[in-house]
């Protein structure tokens, strides 16, 4: 039985690929193994997106190429963004890879393992990608059996002018509202998930492209039950689709977290402009209140590029001003990478690296003075916490997260007292750091 170990890099909807890419090759017959050193095949499930995973993507496929060398594996295979980006560059580049695969390609992967075992290189990658998987197929988790990433459309038609996205993944399609429920319930059935993450690349255009009005809304009421003894959350909300609906629907269903994350990318009305963003700061502003005045306990989620093109400093001191007043409770922050094939790449007035960084460690340092008085306010209060794992870090005898934290992205508490990981468990607030919190089970 050939021995196959994969390594998934990027998003979660990269994770979800990968894990329906192990169940299939488990379907047919090989062994999955959890270290790359002794395996018959390594995989990369590689991300494309910005400069960063562009490296770690690198990386690690140059540190299975050594393995290669060692003697250690048979073959490497790399699929998913990066190959589809780069897949001349990388067969030329690195002599150790034989197989290259697309994002649209992984169902075919399987079928071509044996040709590659006896020594024929494959190269299959789509020119027009279209990977979305509309149909429930099986999945082996990478995350923990008690939650779970659900991916409810491929692609994006949004067009931001700094994003590769479209290119990597093509225009937006959504799956059908049976399928996502189909699913929903498998994994409920198969793995007891506690938690169901929406995801995709812009949930809130979920249906769009059936040239009806947005689905989403309607899709969470209808998951709603399926997780009845858990929660339903929502991941990559683009602001300019939240509609009062979804708000609604938010609000008023007790197991959907109340935890909204809205990418704003910035605030100056030039650069949402520049950026393709479809809104403007008012648009923005509007809705954050609306969402804040209708959502008792909401926990908003921001992310904010800086450094993008022609930036200046008048520019980004409002954007600083904003999130200061604003006060997220949760906030990413990235600086603006470069990416060939982007409109923005072409613009002019990119900004130095040191201007990009310092900008970076200013809203950053900002938030974290945010983050550490919104997470003081919760000392003395009693959460509804989901144990994650047993762990000693900080005193903790476990690590869970509240509703207002997403996995991987966001906080943690550790928790001490009496409590089961994979449950949920009541939780009282006795301290907090930056980020994170602490507390006693009840």
């Amino acid at each position: 039985m050939k021995k196959i170990f994969l390594l998934s890099l990027g998003c979660p909807r990269n994770l979800t690929d990968s894990e329906v890419l192990l169940a299939s090759l488990q379907k047919e017959g090989f062994s999955i193994v959890d270290e790359a050193e002794g395996a018959d095949i390594a995989t990369v499930n590689t991300c494309g997106f910005i400069e960063d995973a562009k490296k770690e993507s690198i990386d690690a496929i140059m540190a299975l190429a050594d393995l290669k060398k060692q003697g250690a594996i048979s073959r490497i295979i790399v699929c998913g963004c990066l190959s589809q980006r780069y897949p001349n560059e990388l067969i030329e580049e690195v002599g150790e890879i034989d197989g290259i695969f697309g994002t649209s390609d992984l169902a075919v992967l399987p079928g071509m393992i044996e040709t590659i075992m006896d020594g024929q290189k494959i190269r299959h990658v789509s020119a027009d990608p279209d990977p979305l998987r509309a149909e429930p197929l099986d999945r082996r988790l990478l995350t923990p059996e008690h939650y779970a990433y659900l991916k409810i459309q491929e692609g994006c038609s949004n067009r931001c002018s700094y994003c590769v996205i479209p290119s990597l993944k093509g225009a937006h399609k959504s799956r059908t509202v049976d399928s996502v429920l189909r699913e929903a319930e498998s994994l409920k059935r198969s793995y007891g998930v506690k938690e169901l993450i929406l995801i995709g690349q812009d949930i809130t255009s979920f249906g769009e492209d059936r040239g009806s009005s947005p689905e989403l809304a309607s899709l969470v009421r209808k998951l709603s039950p399926v997780m009845e003894d858990g929660w339903v959350r929502l991941l990559y909300a683009h602001p300019a689709r939240f509609s009062d609906e979804l708000i609604d629907v938010i609000a008023g269903t007790p197991n959907v977290c109340k935890y909204v994350d809205l990418p704003i990318q910035h605030i100056n009305n030039r650069i949402l402009g520049m950026m393709n963003r479809a809104v403007t700061r008012k648009d923005i502003e509007r809705l954050i209140h609306k969402v804040r005045e209708r959502i008792e306990g909401v926990t908003i989620r921001t992310s904010i590029i800086v450094g993008f093109p022609g930036e200046t400093d008048e520019e980004f001191g409002e954007l600083m001003q904003f999130l200061k007043d604003t006060r997220f409770e949760r906030l990413g922050c990235f600086t603006y990478s470069r990416e060939e094939g982007t409109p923005a790449a072409g613009f002019e007035g990119h900004l130095p690296e040191e201007v990009k960084k310092e900008r970076f460690d200013a809203v950053m340092g900002q938030q974290q003075e945010i983050s550490l008085e919104n997470n003081l306010s919760l000392v003395g209060k009693t959460l509804k916490v989901l144990v994650d794992e047993a762990s000693s870090a900080r005193g903790g005898h476990f690590v869970g997260r509240g509703e207002m934290d997403a996995p991987e992205v966001d906080g943690v508490v550790y928790i001490s007292g009496d409590a089961k990981p994979a449950e949920f468990s009541r939780v009282r607030i006795t301290g907090s750091y930056e980020y994170d919190l602490v507390g006693e089970a009840e």
